[in-house]
């Protein structure tokens, strides 16, 4: 595998896939043009729902532009009908066609070898890659996840139940690829469900655990195999720092931490509040959530597993400061009317999804919540996506 050359300070060569990997938009568009895209794309939305922040701040940059995602989940299927096997992203424009990313600038270059190495070891074990319109066929994914802090990768093989899959010696592979980090995990995750999506019917233990840890902000995590956990550690540290800075002070505070994940905004803001409250809906990054922020030995945060709305149903208590952090399809409109309800003072808003953010806060705007302050910020250059963080202050 030839090593990446640069052309610019910072920069570097066209990405060997970029004429039909869907993964990246902005390949070759020099880095400040990217900002501005965004940048200007942000405030295109707020202006076409006439949302007027207070003050919108210029655009925050990535601190890498390279090698900067912690986690790749990887699809088998063919580049052309009935061709070798490949293993890699969805080829723009055609869904069925999946392009080999064994030269992918975006991640560490242990990422590119394991993936060539899986790929070579199916190959010539004679697998087949599950096909979405038949149902048939053993390979189905590959997951990646780094530890950027750790140095520490959990290696996730997807297949159907088909019979034939050598464990034995998939591990056996692994182990004897020349990595820089440190493979401290190796999962199968059976899947014959007919979507095309990472489904997991049962998580098989190959070699290892079944876990990596990651620090973030000086807190330990470990995080499992389909624990939401954040995708560039660096970035979005600053991004968590810049947002929790928008409130004045969290002493003496009940803060409620909605969409928490794993709990690493939660256990910040136990760091800082009286008490916190998280709700995630998925119990297993819930039942994480819970083990490191015991292993971090903080006792003034608890957490509850359900969908939004309907866990907040059930809470007695009454927050003084609300963060929010959705997932790309915003605040749905019950949990949304639920929050407001509180009326408290202030509320972060942390958002992965300029287009829905933007409709949660003129709905919000209605009811008397204004944005006072927002932000973006680039966490993952060469591609489309776009964070955000907001302040909204309640108007009388």
């Amino acid at each position: 595998m030839e090593d990446f050359k640069c052309t610019a300070a910072g920069s570097r060569e066209l990405c060997p896939h970029s004429e039909f990997c869907g993964g990246c938009i902005h390949q070759g568009v020099p880095y400040e043009e990217q900002l501005a895209a965004k940048e200007a794309e942000v405030r295109k939305l707020l202006e076409a729902k006439g949302v007027t922040p207070e003050k919108i701040d210029t655009i925050e940059g990535c601190p890498s532009q390279y090698e900067y995602r912690n986690k790749m989940e990887y699809t088998f299927g063919d580049f052309v009908k009935d061709g070798e096997m490949t293993l890699g992203m969805h080829r723009k424009r055609n869904f069925m066609s999946i392009v080999t990313v064994d030269q992918c600038q975006l991640v560490d270059p242990d990422f590119n070898v394991i993936l060539d190495g899986v790929l070579q070891f199916a190959i010539a074990k004679g697998y087949k890659a599950y096909h979405k319109r038949t149902h048939k066929g053993l390979m189905r994914n590959l997951i990646v996840r780094k530890g950027v802090r750790t140095g520490q990768l959990l290696v996730n093989i997807v297949t159907s139940s088909e019979e034939g899959f050598d464990e034995e010696g998939f591990v056996e592979m692994l182990r004897g690829l020349t990595l820089q980090n440190t493979i401290v995990g190796v999962l199968r995750t059976f899947n014959d469900s007919l979507a095309d999506a990472v489904i997991c019917e049962d998580l098989k233990t190959l070699w290892g655990r079944d876990y990596y840890e990651e620090e973030i902000l000086g807190l330990k995590f470990k995080v499992s195999a389909f624990s939401f956990f954040q995708t560039n550690v660096e970035a979005i540290e600053r991004l968590y720092t810049e947002a929790l800075a928008l409130v004045e002070s969290f002493d003496g505070k009940s803060v409620f931490d909605l969409y928490c994940g794993t709990g690493t905004i939660t256990q910040i803001l136990a760091l800082k509040a009286k008490e916190v409250l998280g709700i995630e809906l998925v119990e297993e990054a819930v039942d994480a959530a819970r083990i490191n922020a015991a292993g971090s030995g903080l006792t003034n945060c608890k957490f509850l597993a359900g969908d939004v709305f309907e866990a907040l149903q059930n809470v007695s208590e009454k927050p003084d400061v609300i963060v929010v952090d959705p997932p790309r399809v915003g605040i749905q409109p019950k949990a949304l009317d639920k929050i407001i309800a509180y009326g408290v003072k202030e509320i972060v808003y942390i958002s992965c999804n300029p287009k829905t953010l933007v409709e949660n806060l003129k709905y919000m705007d209605y009811y008397g919540y204004k944005c006072k302050y927002l932000k973006p910020f680039d966490n993952f250059p060469m591609t489309k996506h776009t964070e955000c963080i907001c302040l909204l202050q309640k108007v009388n």
